[in-house]
C-alpha cells in the first residue's frame, strides 16, 4: 500500500505481501477512513485471488455436520437442540430426511457458520433416491 495504490493479485507473493498489509491494517485500533476503505479493497483483492486459485469443493449438509461432529467432538445426542429429537437427527444424519428451514437456522447459529453452507445441493429427485436406498 505504501508503494501505491493495490492492483489486481496474480501470485502467491503478491497475496502474501497484501495479506500482511491486511493484517497490519486490521490490527489498528482506531482506522481512519482512508485506511478502513484500504482494508474493504484488500480484503476483495484477496478474496477474489483465493476464490480463483483455491476453490472450495460444494459439500452436502450431511457431510459438514459429520465434519463438524468429529471436530467438535459431538455425539448426535448433542444436537437434539436444533433438530427437536434425537430421531430427527438420526433421520437426518442418514438422509432419510431433508432438514428444514428451522432446523438450517439453527445449525447455523450454534456453529456460527452462514446458513446456506447446511442447504441441500443436491436436486430433489436424487435426495429422495437416496432417501429411498437409505430405508433398504
Amino acid at each position: 500500500m505504501a508503494r501505491g495504490a493495490p492492483r489486481v493479485i496474480h501470485t502467491e507473493d503478491e497475496l502474501e505481501a497484501y495479506t500482511d498489509a491486511l493484517f497490519q491494517l486490521t490490527a489498528l485500533e482506531n482506522p481512519t477512513p482512508s485506511e478502513d476503505e484500504a482494508i474493504e479493497l484488500l480484503t476483495l483483492l484477496i478474496e477474489r485471488y483465493e476464490r480463483e486459485h483455491y476453490p472450495i469443493p460444494e459439500a452436502e449438509p450431511v457431510s459438514i455436520l459429520r465434519y463438524l461432529i468429529q471436530k467438535q467432538n459431538l455425539t448426535q445426542r448433542d444436537l437434539v437442540p436444533e433438530f427437536g429429537s434425537e430421531s430427527a437427527v438420526s433421520m437426518f444424519m442418514t438422509e432419510a430426511r431433508p432438514i428444514t428451514l428451522e432446523q438450517i437456522r439453527r445449525l447455523s447459529a450454534r456453529f456460527n457458520l452462514p446458513a446456506d453452507i447446511f442447504m441441500p445441493k443436491k436436486k430433489p429427485a436424487a435426495r429422495a433416491a437416496v432417501a429411498r436406498a437409505a430405508r433398504r
